[in-house]
């Protein structure tokens, strides 16, 4: 009987350790795994002391946490967001966390040029100098909405406003020089596709399809605006930042299948925060590295190949010219 006690013991003694092993190996893989997901950070030290730099978007997701690190290196950071009151709350945040009081909230509606004028016209206006443009602000899988000036919803907001908005400000940009603007696009662009003849997707809209085509336009934007800048001192970024927990997504979930979100939702702890998600974005700008290169594609705080469409020059120059005259620019 005691034999018999002693060997259920040793068995179950067996048992705990394998199990225990089992969920170490779990945990540690599982840990691994997340911080794979989590991708490259930005490890530059630069200080930003002196210098101003401009957020669309920055009261949520990536944007504020791009804000509070610009903030944290003693830049004047300039928020510019369409809901104002938020935008309020998002600078008290942001100069909390930085240490920084020299946080400003500045209107912005990209879904309107005259707000993105009136913007603009303000910074030339109030701002000695801009040495820093992060074009982040950005709507996804929206229905088929308008703009106030009559544009496909996605592409007048990720896209034309920031068109317009980068445009208008790029003197200032040269004198700040040297300088550099940062168009956050997205893996989407892969699948993206530009509709030159049916540009604001009227005959045939889908969401994806929008949305793809305008993180394309992020990408051939930066291209073409790189070329345009060669040797004037600002740089110019497009990036990927990842698959993140953030707002974005907000049209997007809705609209899945139940089964879907309960399928997905366990994977959603493994994907990027909004501070991993921001790495990407930071190290364009400021890592010292990266002040020599300009016009290229990057993820996980990394150059990347873009994908071929987004490599197409003469589509870069057409969409170039196309959104000129869609903003009412009265040169290029």
């Amino acid at each position: 009987m005691q034999n018999y006690a002693r060997d259920v013991e040793l068995f179950a003694g067996e048992h705990v350790r394998g199990l225990a092993a089992a969920v170490i190996t779990a945990g540690v893989g599982l840990f691994a795994l997340r911080r794979w997901l989590a991708g490259g950070l930005c490890l530059s030290k630069a200080r930003l002391d002196g210098k101003t730099v401009l957020i669309t978007g920055a009261n949520t997701g990536i944007g504020k946490e791009t804000a509070v690190d610009m903030a944290r290196r003693g830049a004047r950071v300039l928020l510019a967001c369409r809901d104002h009151t938020r935008a309020e709350a998002a600078a008290v945040e942001v100069r909390r966390r930085s240490g920084n009081g020299n946080v400003v909230v500045k209107q912005l509606d990209l879904a309107s040029l005259k707000s993105v004028r009136d913007l603009a016209k303000d910074i030339q206006e109030t701002e000695i100098r801009l040495d820093i443009l992060i074009n982040n602000a950005g709507i996804m899988m929206c229905p088929k909405w308008k703009t106030a000036d009559g544009f496909e919803m996605q592409l007048g907001v990720n896209h034309l406003g920031h068109f317009l908005l980068t445009n208008l400000l790029l003197d200032l940009l040269k004198r700040s020089s040297p300088s550099r603007i940062i168009n956050v696009s997205s893996l989407a662009h892969e699948r993206g596709k530009i509709y030159f003849d049916d540009i604001n997707l009227d005959k045939d809209y889908s969401p994806k399809k929008s949305y793809g085509q305008s993180k394309l336009a992020n990408v051939l934007f930066s291209k073409e605006l790189a070329a345009r800048l060669k040797g004037s001192g600002v740089t110019v970024y497009s990036l990927h930042p990842g698959v993140i927990r953030t707002e974005l997504v907000r049209h997007l979930w809705p609209s899945m299948a139940l089964w879907k979100r309960l399928v997905a939702q366990p994977f959603m702890m493994l994907i990027k925060s909004p501070w991993e998600g921001a790495q990407t974005t930071i190290y364009c700008a400021v890592d010292e590295v990266e002040a020599s290169n300009t016009g290229l594609y990057y993820s996980d705080c990394a150059p990347k190949e873009a994908a071929p469409q987004a490599q197409d020059e003469e589509a870069a120059k057409r969409l170039w010219d196309l959104s000129a005259s869609m903003v009412g620019l009265s040169k290029p």
